[in-house]
Order: structure tokens, then sequence, then C-alpha cells
């Protein structure tokens, strides 16, 4: 039985832990085949094994997407080597949080290079393949699903700048959905609530203690929750575009 991404190609963005991980192996089980982006090129190496060992193809392309030129290297290195391009999942996410006074601006930088710069070079770099994916075979139509988060939606207290990058993103999705949708380039968000991956690690201790206490009393989601929503998008009809996916813990929502 032929899969419902086979003959197509993805690219995941922070591709080497969390949700993007879960996706790569999601969409490589419908029988896409997975281009991988992340700086950690042991963990891209290992995934693409285990892709590999289920029978799928990956590609391992180690990438600072915060530099134009490696965001725009990789999305040649996945045409040249696949041949196309269907599917790009905008996922690599920085989230540093506490009180805006006594903030590090270098952290501010960082997270708006990741969550927005990233983004927007990976997307424009992709768009023309995209476009002309959307106008042949096997599916034609294409995808870009861009990983917000509820912080793109509800602002609080000590999430001041995360805030601003998500709530950018949000936006940044509605314009493009807009401007390309009617090409059959389908442009969506993911806005996932408390989801157990390593986004939190980077933050102080105290923190990420603070963090740390939702599931002692709760259940969070899985990055397996997320991947399984990014499917449900891609693997939509071609009539069909889902434009948000609001996905929440039940024990928060």
């Amino acid at each position: 039985m032929t899969s419902k991404l086979t003959g197509t190609v993805a690219i995941v963005t922070g591709a080497s832990s969390g949700i993007g991980y879960a996706t790569a192996l999601e969409l490589a089980a419908q029988g896409a085949s997975v281009a991988l982006l992340a700086r950690r090129q042991d963990r891209l190496e290992a995934l693409v094994a285990e892709i590999e060992k289920a029978g799928g193809a990956a590609l391992a392309v180690p990438a600072d997407i915060t530099d134009r030129a490696q965001a725009e290297t990789a999305v040649t290195t996945t045409v040249e080597h696949f041949g196309r391009l269907d599917i790009l999942v905008n996922n690599a996410g920085l989230m540093i949080l506490g009180n805006f006074a006594d903030a590090d601006v270098d952290d501010f930088d960082r997270m708006i290079a990741i969550n927005q710069q990233g983004l927007l070079y990976m997307t424009k770099a992709a768009l023309p393949h995209l476009h002309q994916a959307a106008e042949q075979g096997p599916r034609d139509v294409a995808d870009i699903v861009n990983i917000s988060s509820i912080a793109g939606r509800v602002s609080w207290a000590g999430f001041g700048a995360y805030n601003m990058t998500k709530f950018g993103v949000n936006g940044f999705t509605e314009a493009l959905r807009q401007e390309v949708t009617q090409s059959h380039v389908r442009v969506g968000v993911i806005e996932p609530g408390a989801v157990d991956t390593e986004l939190q690690s980077h933050n102080t201790e105290e923190i990420q203690s603070g963090l740390a206490a939702f599931p002692s009393d709760k259940e969070m989601l899985t990055p397996e929750d997320i991947a399984d929503g990014v499917g449900y998008m891609v693997t939509r009809c071609r009539r069909a575009s889902i434009s948000e996916l609001w996905i929440m813990p039940t024990d928060q929502a």
C-alpha cells in the first residue's frame, strides 16, 4: 500500500531532538524522504540511521539556519540530493524566559535569530521549490508548517521576548498563507502548549525548576503529539488547508 507522502521530500529544522526529531520520524513513516537540519551532526546521523533502518530515506544536513547562507545551502543541498522539495517544517526554536528588566540582551538576539530570522531564511529559500512541487505530482500541493507556541496566542510575565518572537511567527504565517495558498502551497501554524522537550534547558536553574513543576501533577504533551499534528496537516487532500492547529495538554487547556 502506498503511503500518503510517497514520492515527496520534506525538510525539518531543529531535527536533532524533541518535536523536530519526532516529526522527521512521522513524515518518513508516511513515505516522505526527509532532510534533517540542525547543528548537532551526530544526532542527525543517528536519526538518519533510525529512519533508514525502518525502510525510509533521510539526509543529515548540518546547518545553522540563523546564517542565511547556510539556510540557503541547506535547501539547495536537499533539492540536489532528492530532486525536489514538497514540505518545509520550520521547527527550530529557542525559549529563554525571565523578567524583562533583568534579561540579557544577547538572549533577545538569539531568540529573534532562531525563532524568526531562521524561519524567514528557510521559507524564502524553499518557496520556489514548493511552488514547483505544487504544480506537479504526486500530490499537486506543497506545505509549509511553522511550529509556534501557545506563547504566540497568550502573553505572560517573564515571557516577553519569547512572546514577541512567537506572535511574530503567527502573524507571518497568516500573511504568507494569504499570499501563496491559492497557488496550492499551503501554509499553517501549530501552537503547542506544554511539551516535554529540551526547550526549557536554556533557562536558569530557577526557571527550569518552575517549568519542571508542571509534570508533577499534570500530564504534558509529548513530541510525538505535535508530530502527529504535523502529519495530519500535510496529508490532507489538495482541497483542504489547515491554517492553524492549537494543541494543548488536556490538563492545561
